[in-house]
């Protein structure tokens, strides 16, 4: 029998998966900390469901390298606008 623990793990693996989201869209989404999503995407799901662990990890590790751009954009907005902005 699957805990809730084990559930909500699997459910954060397939958000993020589905929806190629961050870790904070998935805390913000089942309305939990960004510390909760990464312990149960890198220590509670590679316990009972190797196979999704790793396709979710590939998902989180194109995001952490793609971070520096999102944060640049983000920068863009704040001092500029909308970022379409000369």
């Amino acid at each position: 029998m699957r805990t809730d623990m084990e559930e909500r793990a699997c459910d954060l693996a397939l958000y993020i998966i589905e929806n190629n989201a961050t870790v904070r869209m998935a805390a913000k989404r089942f309305s939990i900390s960004k510390s909760t999503v990464h312990k149960d995407l890198s220590q509670r799901l590679p316990a009972f469901n190797k196979p999704l662990y790793l396709q979710v990890k590939e998902v989180l590790e194109r995001n952490k390298a793609e971070r520096h751009i999102r944060g640049g954009i983000a920068t863009r907005k704040k001092y500029k606008g909308d970022g379409n902005e000369g």
